[in-house]
Formats: C-alpha cells, sequence, structure tokens
C-alpha cells in the first residue's frame, strides 16, 4: 500500500468509504474538484451514445443545454413582450376613439368595427342587458337569455377565455360559422352588471384558460365609464 493510501485509511479510521460516503463528502466539498483537477482526468460518464465522455465534456454537454433551454426561454419572453406591445399600443389607439363617441350608438359600432379591423381578431361582440325589446343602436339582451345561452361558459360573470360550442358561438357572434374559442368581460358598474363585451376565433386554442384578459377588462372598464356619460345611458 501506497504512503499515500495508508495516510487515506489511517485518516479515515473505522470509517467505511462506500458510495454514500464519497457522495456525501462531494456534496460537503464542492471545491474538491477545483483543488485537485487532476482528478478530472479519472472520471467518466456513460454517454448515451453507449461510449464514455470525462466530466469536463459531460459538463459542457450539459451547459449546452441549458443554454439553449435559456435561449428558447428568451426568445419566448421577447416574443410575449413584442405581441403585449402591439396590443398595448392597439388598445391605446382603441380607447382614443372609444372617447370620441358621441353616443351609446356611435360606442358600440366603434367597438364592434375596430376589433376585426385593428386587432385581427374574425369576430367582436357587445351585449347590453335590458328587457326593453325595442330596436337600438346597439345588441341587447335580457339577463336571462344571456344566462340561458352561456351562462356555463360565463360563470358568475367575471373575465374569462375558453373553447365555445357552436350554441354559444352563434350566440355570441351571430355571423361566426364554426366551432371556436373566445374571451369575454363584464360590464360592471357600482356592482351591477350592464353587460358584456367578447372578442373570438374559429381557432380553438386561440383563447384558452391561459389567456390573460388583462386588454380587455381594460377596455370593459373604460366603456362602463363612458356608457354612464352619453345619450341612450337610460336604456
Amino acid at each position: 500500500m501506497s504512503a499515500k493510501k495508508k495516510a487515506v485509511v489511517e485518516q479515515q479510521g473505522e470509517l467505511e468509504l462506500n458510495d454514500e460516503a464519497v457522495r456525501e463528502y462531494l456534496k460537503n466539498h464542492d471545491d474538491f474538484l477545483q483543488r485537485h483537477p487532476d482528478m478530472l482526468d479519472y472520471l467518466h460518464i456513460s454517454h448515451g451514445s453507449g461510449g464514455a465522455v470525462s466530466l469536463v465534456e459531460k459538463q459542457a454537454s450539459v451547459l449546452r443545454e441549458r443554454n439553449t433551454a435559456l435561449r428558447q426561454q428568451l426568445k419566448t419572453l421577447t416574443g410575449n413582450a413584442r405581441h403585449n406591445d402591439v396590443l398595448f399600443d392597439r388598445t391605446r389607439i382603441l380607447l382614443l376613439q372609444l372617447l370620441d363617441a358621441d353616443s351609446r350608438e356611435n360606442l358600440y359600432s366603434t367597438f364592434m368595427q375596430a376589433i376585426p379591423r385593428d386587432f385581427e381578431i374574425e369576430h367582436a361582440s357587445m351585449i347590453l342587458y335590458s328587457d326593453d325589446a325595442a330596436a337600438k343602436g346597439w345588441r341587447s339582451e335580457t339577463r336571462e337569455t344571456v344566462n340561458e345561452q352561456i351562462g356555463g361558459l360565463f360563470p358568475g360573470h367575471k373575465p374569462v377565455c375558453g373553447t365555445v360550442r357552436e350554441k354559444e358561438l352563434m350566440f355570441l357572434f351571430p355571423d361566426g360559422d364554426s366551432v371556436g374559442s373566445a374571451a369575454l368581460a363584464p360590464l360592471v358598474q357600482d356592482e351591477e352588471q350592464l353587460g358584456l363585451i367578447a372578442v373570438g376565433s374559429a381557432d380553438a386554442n386561440r383563447y384558452n384558460s391561459k389567456v390573460d384578459t388583462l386588454f380587455l377588462t381594460h377596455i370593459a372598464d373604460v366603456m362602463v365609464k363612458l356608457m354612464s356619460r352619453l345619450p341612450g345611458a337610460e336604456a
């Protein structure tokens, strides 16, 4: 036995050197390989292709994989940021247009025209609750009718995104022609529900449960403030 090995054995005393002991030692002395870089030449890890690679090569491979994953995450975050920038700008323009509305009818038509034109969204809907069946310059429905038609899609009348069935799609968007997805936001003033706005797509995955309704809710809040000041507010 070499003097070096003998010194190690004497230091260990009765300690049994096994995999677990080595593992714990390396965990508690994470600078071991920095202090003994020559050991890297003796450590090898099985490679997926069947051969063996050194620990340095394995670490380089792991770092490359992590780098690739981080680049993909950064790409996703950058893409989301750009999308939100575009959405913010389009929302700002729409809100300025809504502020120019001089009637509830004009508010309705501005929203209905701007969504497909400026946001590149296939369908838009604005429904105001009313028991008056008289023709107006906007769409009105009773609360009972809305609950009957889309109550399951719009529980609690809170902002929601999801896949819609053909019956729900046709009620929200009478010009829709296929099953798809939608995002809905309530129009609420002083805890009173005045109606709803919605956007829809034939793509069943465009508006899923992970989609944020922040911008749509913001538009709804501004519309509620405007409606109380516009002619036709008594309807």
